[in-house]
């Protein structure tokens, strides 16, 4: 290497780490500002209801009645059973503040407030809906379990898919080879739809690949979370991607709503589609520590399905619906956008769903996790990296365990955020009361989403199990019926379950009792976090 060389490289390595300390700083300013603003919203409240009680008592008094009668609504509305705790308890301790923290920042309504179109998504043809009423009667013919599962979600407008094969990923770097080799050979669009978008190797993988299908014609539409990605993608990175021909858009950004708490309500999807034949979810971002490039929590455990076929479909269709809730218009007409092949004659049904705020009080990703519960007859395993569920889907997994089916729950042994670690071990007690076995993933930290029930049916995709992903966070998923690589989930969770270690009632009644009294503190205000 050159003198030359090596100055240009000392300089292109300043220059990056200039824009990344450039980047943390507008990110750390944003949040700064969005904290800032919530805490002086509650100081203000705080002292106003002071300043009332103490010279107009009259109105204080009138206004802790408003309190009470608001906390009673709340109680009778319908709704997440947490969430409305944690508002009954605030409006009952605090009438006052809690009722003017209420209004301002919207109850249980502020997901309504949010700035997107009311869109549909593009209509389906009345022949895919008759195949798809077919395939749910073969479907609860065969296992009326599984049918029922299908049928709630087709009435929810999820169709059910056959000519569909999936191949499942449970290693990142399988999968990210694989997306590029398919985003290298689209020909005629590329949909990409993710919680995070992170600058480094992988990106810069994704992105050759991507210019050199823009160039080449293929259209191409990115949507990335804002808050995600805050300290993760460069304005000049979006830039870049812009000028290689490619339309990209950020999802709810902070900085719109730091005089409210919209900026909770995240797109943690995970969609790629190409050509409209195949498509992909999962948990896996577009970041480097998903393919263990480097190492933040110990080993990075995901997973993820591709799509490939009829069903490819679903999650092309529910791109399309979100960016143009957000305003962007597509150059071609829906049907533009719909596969071009039939699919391949293989075994099995697929049935990929998406769930938001927007649905609220009805959760058709909670409600299918409900459902997949009560199907075990034999087992059910679980991987997520946070548990923080309502009562409701605790005693679901506690009546499975209680009626003979064998019960196992996969999380991280190196959390990412100990907060949730400690909220999470609240719940475990009385699941290994059950006869519920809880593994903690000794290499590190496990990120994958799934549901495995009876060796036959499974969901791949983003959600958690926790409060965050069944009522504030936009979801993606994908569930397989009686499909190859519902094998290939099972062996995957196999090799999880042999590399970990189990979780005991020892183990549980040796927390501190300070551990104790901050995990129950942390509990009553997991909505929040």
């Amino acid at each position: 290497m050159t003198g030359r060389e090596r100055f240009m490289r000392r300089t292109g390595d300043r220059q990056a780490r200039s824009q990344r300390i450039e980047r943390r700083i507008s990110a750390v300013s944003s949040i700064a500002m969005c904290v800032l603003t919530v805490l002086v919203q509650i100081v203000v409240t705080l002292l106003l209801t002071r300043l009332l009680k103490q010279h107009a008592s009259l109105a204080y008094a009138f206004l802790e009645l408003i309190g009470v009668v608001m906390a009673m609504s709340v109680f009778l509305r319908s709704g997440s059973p947490s969430y409305k705790l944690s508002w009954l308890c605030l409006l009952l301790v605090l009438p006052v503040s809690g009722m003017l923290l209420f209004l301002l920042w919207g109850g249980t309504h502020q997901a309504k407030t949010l700035s997107l179109k009311k869109v549909p998504p593009p209509a389906e043809r009345e022949g895919a809906r008759r195949q798809s009423e077919n395939n749910v009667a073969k479907l609860t013919r065969k296992d009326p379990a599984m049918g029922r599962v299908a049928a709630y979600l087709q009435k929810r407008d999820f169709l059910l898919y056959n000519r569909t094969s999936a191949k499942y990923f449970g290693d990142g770097m399988e999968f990210f080879d694989d997306l590029i080799g398919h985003i290298q050979q689209a020909e005629t669009y590329i949909f990409l739809e993710y919680f995070i978008i992170a600058e480094g190797k992988i990106w810069d993988r994704i992105l050759e690949a991507l210019r050199e299908r823009a160039a080449a014609g293929v259209e191409i539409h990115i949507i990335f979370d804002d808050f995600g990605n805050l300290t993760r993608f460069s304005d000049d990175m979006i830039q870049s991607i812009q000028d290689a021909g490619i339309e990209i858009r950020d999802f709810n950004p902070v900085h719109r709503y730091v005089n409210r708490i919209y900026f909770n309500y995240r797109d943690h999807r995970k969609i790629a589609v190409i050509d409209g034949y195949w498509a992909y979810t999962g948990g896996i971002n577009l970041a480097d520590e998903y393919g263990n490039i480097f190492e933040r929590f110990g080993r990075w455990k995901d997973s993820a399905v591709r799509i490939e076929g009829d069903g490819a479909w679903a999650l092309a269709a529910q791109f399309i619906q979100m960016w143009e809730m957000m305003y962007g218009t597509l150059p071609n007409e829906d049907d533009y956008y719909r596969p071009r092949t039939e699919g391949p004659e293989v075994p099995g049904f697929c049935q990929a769903f998406t769930d938001g705020p927007l649905n609220n009080p009805d959760n058709p990703m909670e409600d299918t996790f409900f459902q997949l519960i009560s199907a075990a007859t034999r087992f059910l395993y679980i991987t997520t990296p946070y548990y923080a569920v309502e009562e409701s889907m605790q005693q679901a997994l506690c009546i499975a365990a209680d009626s003979g089916v064998d019960v196992r729950l996969m999380m991280p042994a190196i959390p990412d955020k100990k907060y949730a670690y400690i909220v999470a071990e609240t719940y475990w007690g009385e699941l290994l009361r059950h006869g519920v076995k809880i593994y903690k993933y000794t290499p590190g930290f496990i990120h994958a989403k799934s549901v495995l029930v009876d060796r036959k049916m499974a969901l791949v995709g983003s959600p958690n199990m926790d409060y965050r992903s069944f009522q504030l966070h936009f979801e993606s998923a994908a569930l397989l019926y009686d499909m190859p690589a519902v094998e290939e989930l099972l062996e995957d969770m196999d090799a999880v379950m042999k590399e970990s270690t189990l979780y005991t009632m020892e183990d549980w009644k040796k927390r501190s009792w300070l551990r104790r009294t901050f995990a129950s503190l942390l509990k009553l205000a997991a909505i929040w976090f």
